[in-house]
């Protein structure tokens, strides 16, 4: 059951407030290119600015009537559309917006932060190599040199266990 659940943040703010503030927000992200506001209000509206884009990259009468619906704003909208429409999104699957954080306001210390869309191309991961041939360990022979102290010593070793069974029998 879902007794008194509501989706999504409430900022602080009763239902009909909060939906004007984030329609709001996406407007100004979508006319100036960046906004500075503080950190839960930029999370807030990242899913809605990133669902107006995929929107725009579909581009289809439905999904303008959507953003339209969105946003609030025909000419905004128009604009949005044309930039996916040159590619401005082509090679980019979701993350349209970067928050970068600026520090705690003067007067209560929330955390104030720079949201913007991101506008420069995806760089493609770096595959790591194939890892290479796996190395065997080579055993090396003992030297000429090695193999008398190697034999001395494993000679010494069980006369020395002679002497002491020898010492313990009597």
């Amino acid at each position: 059951m879902r007794h008194n659940k509501k989706r999504g943040m409430k900022l602080g703010t009763d239902a009909s407030h909060t939906k004007a503030m984030k329609k709001s927000l996406v407007r100004a992200l979508f006319e100036n290119d960046r906004i500075k506001t503080i950190d839960v209000r930029a999370k807030a509206i990242r899913g809605d600015v990133d669902r107006v884009i995929t929107w725009a990259k579909k581009g289809d009468i439905a999904s303008r009537r959507l953003a339209i619906a969105a946003v609030g704003d025909k000419d905004l909208v128009r604009e949005v559309f044309e930039k996916a429409a040159q590619g401005m999104w082509a090679d980019r699957n979701g993350g349209y917006t970067r928050i970068m954080k600026l520090g705690p306001r003067k007067g209560d210390a929330a955390e104030i932060v720079v949201l913007e869309l991101v506008t420069e191309p995806v760089q493609p991961k770096v595959k790591k190599a194939a890892p290479a041939a796996k190395v065997t360990k080579v055993v090396e022979e003992p030297k000429a040199e090695e193999a008398p102290a190697e034999e001395a010593a494993a000679e010494e070793a069980p006369a020395e266990e002679t002497a002491e069974a020898e010492k313990d029998a009597e």
